[in-house]
């Protein structure tokens, strides 16, 4: 069965599920599985600083021996510096993790960069033990 597809709005900052005419559409199942992993909030670590001061770890009440999401929006405050991108680099292999954990990647090529002021970019590239690379590329607005 294949995953309901998400198409990512980034003017909005935002996904949504792709409609096939009533239908919800499916498809491109490593693309939908790196959008939830990335852009769902993951419940922050009893060291993490909460960048609002709100002390609310965030995260999925349903999480269990599989934590899903990602820590990046604890960056949402950072200054953009080198330690923030290495920090933004280190959430997004946390965040996908689980994917090779399940044999569904055999491995990610991560790279992230400021591709402009305001703006975080990850590249990722995915190698599948079947086939060949997948690249995908996301980007952030940043508030600084």
């Amino acid at each position: 069965m294949s995953d309901t597809t998400i198409i990512w709005d980034p003017k909005q900052g935002m996904g949504d599920w792709a409609l096939d005419g009533a239908q919800l559409a499916s498809g491109n199942d490593l693309l939908t599985a790196v959008y939830i992993s990335l852009f769902t909030d993951r419940v922050a670590g009893a060291d993490d600083v909460i960048p609002d001061g709100s002390q609310d770890p965030r995260g999925w009440w349903g999480d269990g021996d599989v934590v899903i999401g990602s820590r990046l929006w604890l960056l949402r405050r950072a200054k953009q510096t080198v330690e923030t991108l290495n920090l933004a680099k280190d959430y997004i292999t946390e965040a996908l993790q689980w994917l090779i954990d399940d044999e569904v990647v055999g491995s990610f090529d991560i790279t992230v960069e400021w591709t402009a002021a305001g703006m975080l970019g990850a590249n990722v590239v995915a190698h599948k033990p079947a086939g060949g690379p997948t690249s995908m590329q996301f980007f952030w607005n940043w508030n600084n």
